[in-house]
């Protein structure tokens, strides 16, 4: 369609193509990321020493709690654009963006003034020496001003999001993750402060919000912003879904964020520097396996609004496999090369993260092969079983964190999130994106579940008898976990999946790269 002299896209001419384009660049950006986040974990923790560090991630994991107060409709804005591209109408995605700009600087307003009551009571919450109180009341101001001036842009990302050019997304935040690495090891080598690289890293990020508008424009050129497209009607249409998005994601972030939280009130920020050092590694493998389901969402909306029925039963079978094929290796690995890849990775005073990484990559584990059903239900009209499940698990988390801290330590607080998490994955998540797809769960299990189970098994079996106990070398954890991987790799394409997904998958790969297409037998 063209419209004031300019192209839009509304439906995608090949959509495995721009699927496989989302996930690769979020991979080359993801790695990247990674890889760079990896180095500056013990980085800073040498540079800073355990004590400052662990504060730095205390006050980052409560100020994270705030984003939750967008009211869900970052989430609603991406379903929206999907939904009106689908029914092609730009009209309708600028009253949308419009409204949602201007609520969001609103609420952004609420957000510092809470992020400064709460941290202006620090030393009140958390037994802290007074001068580390008043560097986290910094800190928290510091991060929560980030977070307020960034809730406005958010309407950008979720355009492009909508019309399914994750990929250019992608690459700013590479691009300024690189950027943030650079200041971080600039002000350390300095003799900067925890302060001062805070401050610095903060503003670089801020700069960055400019280019996600910049990606916005670029795939809605007619995108317009301005009071007079503000509707009250388009806010109570977002806030529908929006309200239930809130209690999702608040309940995200108590299931995996209110940890920090827990250790720091029963224990030490020494505590919470081990802690973190497990998060991370377990954060990590949920990047690197679960890039396919992040790119989904507005497909699912789109299948949705044209009532497709038997696109969204393709969605979670072909998702969940995938899902499930990348990451029972690397989870797998993982956890039987746990105590090797911390003490290399770390040095031997991180060695207690070892037993908390091996349950950790459970959990992910659990997270990655039940989200493509999760997103189904998401964008399927079933989010507020999927907002109401995950509160329960969050309030069954916090409960037996409680208990089990105290209990067993910090490896209580791993299990303490995978017990309701599996739970809710197996006996409601799965079950209920199986029934609204119109699919039997046993049918679900042996296209979906099987194929990349076996392979799995018997990897990880032989991985798990020619290992180490004993090794602390991270070069040689790294590379039975490579081998591991390659060996699942031929396993799950050779055998595992038949000839006709087989063909399906390396037609996409080819199309991707640009080769020729292979004439059919």
């Amino acid at each position: 369609m063209i419209r004031n002299g300019t192209s839009i896209v509304w439906e995608e001419a090949e959509q495995g193509r721009i699927v496989a384009l989302n996930v690769v660049g979020r991979y080359v950006t993801l790695i990247l990321e990674m890889v760079v986040g990896l180095l500056m974990l013990p980085f800073n923790a040498n540079h800073l020493g355990a004590n400052e560090y662990g504060l730095w991630m205390l006050a980052a994991s409560i100020v994270a709690y705030f984003p939750v107060l967008d009211l869900g409709l970052g989430s609603a804005m991406e379903r929206a654009v999907a939904h009106h591209r689908a029914e092609r109408d730009p009209d309708a995605i600028n009253e949308v963006a419009s409204t949602l700009v201007f609520a969001f600087a609103a609420i952004g307003a609420v957000v510092l003034l809470i992020v400064t009551g709460v941290a202006w009571n620090t030393g009140r919450f958390f037994d802290l020496p007074p001068a580390q109180a008043h560097t986290g009341r910094i800190l928290m101001m510091m991060i929560g001003a980030q977070v307020a001036l960034g809730l406005p842009f958010t309407i950008f990302g979720g355009i492009v999001n909508g019309f399914q050019r994750t990929y250019l997304n992608a690459i700013v935040s590479g691009c300024v993750s690189l950027s943030v690495v650079t200041v971080n090891v600039l002000v350390l080598w300095s003799g900067g402060g925890l302060v001062e690289l805070v401050g610095l890293m903060t503003a670089t990020r801020l700069a960055g919000y400019i280019v996600y508008r910049l990606n916005a424009y670029r795939v809605f050129p007619v995108l317009r912003i301005r009071p007079a497209l503000f509707r009250k009607s388009r806010l109570r249409e977002l806030t529908g879904f929006g309200a239930w998005m809130m209690v999702q994601n608040a309940a995200v972030k108590v299931n995996y964020g209110s940890d920090v939280i827990v250790i720091g009130a029963f224990l030490s920020t020494g505590a919470v520097a081990v802690w973190t050092v497990a998060q991370r590694l377990a954060d990590a493998v949920l990047q690197v396996t679960n890039q396919l389901n992040y790119v989904l969402f507005p497909i699912v909306v789109g299948a949705d609004t044209s009532r497709r029925n038997d696109r969204l039963a393709e969605v979670l079978v072909q998702g969940t496999r995938l899902s499930l094929a990348t990451i029972l290796p690397v989870a797998g690995s993982l956890a039987l090369l746990a105590d090797a890849v911390v003490v290399g990775w770390t040095g031997p005073k991180f060695a207690a993260a070892g037993i908390i990484v091996k349950i950790l990559a459970v959990v992910v584990l659990v997270r990655v092969g039940s989200w493509t059903a999760n997103t189904v239900l998401l964008g399927a009209g079933n989010h507020r079983l999927v907002a109401i499940s995950n509160s329960v698990a969050a309030v069954i988390n916090v409960a037996l964190s409680v208990v089990l801290i105290q209990w067993i330590g910090l490896p209580g607080m791993a299990l303490a999130t995978l017990v309701p998490m599996t739970v809710r994955a197996v006996a409601v998540i799965i079950p209920v994106a199986c029934k609204r797809v119109g699919m039997p769960l046993s049918t679900f299990c042996s296209a979906a579940v099987w194929p990349a189970v076996w392979p799995a098994l018997l990897v990880l079996a032989g991985l798990a008898l020619v290992r180490n106990p004993g090794s602390t070398s991270l070069f040689y954890a790294l590379l039975q976990g490579a081998i591991a991987g390659l060996l699942y790799a031929v396993l799950f394409v050779g055998f595992a999946i038949g000839p006709r997904d087989r063909t399906r998958y390396i037609g996409k790969l080819r199309s991707l790269a640009g080769w020729p297409q292979l004439e059919a037998a």
